[in-house]
């Protein structure tokens, strides 16, 4: 009886041995696999966090790309600002005092100048170059994505000759708000004719936007009026800043266009022209009959001519303000005009044939495009460009 308690009990230990190993053994293979999903979950921690390391190396790489394009923007802007400086050599005469003094006509005919103190262009680059025989001026803005000024200034620089480029100089005048279009002429001009502009026989300027009254100032759009009076109203005041800036650096100063191909030898031409001309008579000389395209002055009348235009410089355009001056200053009171039309071409010279083509289809008037009839070839070092003339109003 005594052994079969014995053997129960031992029975009932082993049963408790076994069933505490088997709980055990569960509890161990639980923990385990706790333990193997923790070091899984590990792992994929530490593989995500490798993967937005190096995607914050990525980002932090480009970053730094942009960050340098910026700074080189940056710079290449501020060496542009600097270099947009006006390199004067001012005489014993007090040459400041008389430039500034051929812009005081502005303020009697543009009232909101009249506070404006010292008018002078905002940006110069050049020698300031005076003493010349001859000023060539270009009027140039913006149009959009079309741009014909580097045709035009390869063809009126390339055609002089050394001592004609000596003898000369030629004023690019920025008269566009728009700074982005400002720094492409001056970054063009700079590389592309860098000899002519350490020489000074080229120079560029801008004009300054308070230059323009109020009615001016605002926002260009493509419609034809009442925008297309405004433009015409300001490149009329574009061509007097011009003129008034080259007046005291040449006898004589030739305007010209931002979208014209001169011909081979114009400048000579010119020269010769004007030098055996047989009257000292003469009003204006006309080397092309487009528009103000070629229109020769002597640098002693800019002032007369400016007076006039700005008189009337919301009425007409310019070049009709041109036959304008003419017939008041030339026609005598009470004659026939048809008599005051013969006498025009002692004073009002036309060379012949014309030394200058206009070749811009996209105008600078926003939202115009300007069509033309092809007469003839002209010879261009860059590329083949027809000589042209506005519809109606032909060379012969």
């Amino acid at each position: 009886m005594r052994t079969k308690h014995v053997n129960l009990l031992i029975a009932l230990i082993a049963v408790t041995l076994f069933s505490f190993s088997c709980f055990c053994i569960s509890r161990m293979t639980q923990i385990n696999n706790q333990l193997i999903n923790c070091k899984n979950h590990m792992l994929e921690f530490k593989e995500n966090m490798q993967r937005l390391k190096n995607k914050t190396e990525n980002n932090s790489q480009e970053m730094m790309k942009v960050l340098n394009k910026v700074k080189h923007e940056i710079t290449q802007r501020e060496d542009l600002s600097r270099n947009l400086v006006v390199e004067k050599k001012v005489d014993t005469l007090g040459k400041d005092e008389i430039e500034s003094d051929t812009f005081e006509d502005l303020k009697f005919f543009l009232p909101h100048l009249r506070k404006a103190g010292r008018i002078y262009p905002e940006v110069i680059i050049g020698k300031g170059k005076t003493g010349v025989s001859f000023a060539v001026g270009i009027s140039t803005v913006s149009r959009g994505e079309y741009s014909y000024l580097k045709q035009t200034l390869t063809s009126v620089v390339s055609r002089m000759t050394l001592a004609e480029e000596k003898d000369s100089v030629v004023i690019v005048s920025v008269a566009d708000s728009n700074e982005e279009y400002l720094y492409s002429v001056v970054k063009m001009i700079k590389k592309k004719f860098k000899r002519q502009v350490m020489s000074g026989s080229l120079e560029v300027i801008s004009i300054p936007t308070f230059f323009y009254p109020n009615m001016l100032n605002g926002k260009q759009t493509t419609e034809e009026s009442p925008n297309s009076m405004s433009q015409q109203v300001k490149q009329v005041l574009d061509f007097c800043f011009l003129m008034l800036y080259a007046k005291p650096k040449a006898m004589y100063y030739l305007q010209l266009e931002d979208d014209i191909i001169a011909k081979y030898m114009y400048f000579t031409k010119i020269t010769n022209f004007v030098h055996n001309i047989s009257t000292n008579n003469w009003f204006y000389i006309e080397f092309s009959i487009l528009g103000f395209i070629g229109k020769l002055f002597r640098s002693e009348d800019l002032p007369d001519f400016v007076r006039f235009f700005l008189m009337f410089y919301k009425v007409k355009p310019i070049d009709l303000l041109l036959d304008d001056i003419f017939q008041l200053k030339m026609c005598k009171p009470q004659e026939i005009f048809k008599e005051c039309l013969k006498r025009s071409k002692q004073v009002r010279i036309r060379y012949k044939p014309s030394l200058f083509q206009h070749v811009g289809i996209h105008s600078s008037f926003p939202g115009r495009e300007q069509y033309y009839k092809v007469l003839r070839q002209v010879g261009l070092d860059l590329n083949p460009v027809s000589t042209i003339c506005s519809l109606g109003c032909c060379e012969d």
